[in-house]
């Protein structure tokens, strides 16, 4: 169902079950989100979660999709810091570590359903991988274009495989952060 065409009492329930998914994310990961589980928390019945959300991959995608939105209007009314374009990048990706790092059962969850092969969940995806290449390309005002928005591709790629990495046990979030920044200072360089 389009956002576009949801009633306001539509948009109200869709918007409970994405936050009622976040909150069982939060408190358990991934496996901790079952659907009805969050029909109950939702106060939605389950045939209508349905009707928003094909999957729990896709609920979460687009749950990890509605954070990104917000997280973009927070960004554009604060831009990042910095006297150079890897400062403003490195300050936009610490930001975005900061809320991984503060929930990290959630973070969990939703890099997990962010792996998806389910059709849904890439919909999402390519809507979110634009958004974060635009938040990403905004921070780096003193870069051409098209080199602009190849760094933020390839630092949006870096950044999921470590963070894969770090929600998989692989690595520690220091580690994470640390390769972010030698990933944007060698881009940015």
């Amino acid at each position: 169902m389009n956002l576009e065409e949801m009633t306001p009492n539509q948009s109200a329930r869709r918007d409970r079950v994405i936050e009622s998914a976040l909150e069982l994310a939060s408190e358990g990961g991934y496996d901790a989100v079952q659907m009805r589980d969050v029909a109950i928390s939702a106060q939605v019945a389950l045939g209508t979660i349905y009707r928003y959300f094909s999957s729990k991959d896709h609920l979460l995608a687009a749950a990890q999709l509605e954070m990104w939105r917000k997280q973009s209007e927070r960004l554009k009314a604060h831009p990042a810091k910095g006297e150079s374009d890897a400062e403003r990048v490195m300050s936009v990706l610490n930001r975005s570590m900061r809320g991984a790092l503060n929930d990290p059962q959630r973070t969990q969850a939703l890099v997990t359903a962010s792996s998806s092969p389910d059709p849904a969940v890439r919909e999402c995806q390519s809507e979110l991988m634009g958004i974060m290449d635009e938040v990403l390309g905004a921070a780096m005002s003193d870069v051409e274009p098209t080199r602009r928005a190849q760094i933020a591709v390839t630092l949006r790629q870096v950044w999921f495989a470590w963070l894969l990495g770090w929600v998989n046990g692989w690595n520690d979030a220091p580690t994470v952060s640390a390769q972010l920044e030698t990933a944007t200072r060698l881009l940015l360089a």
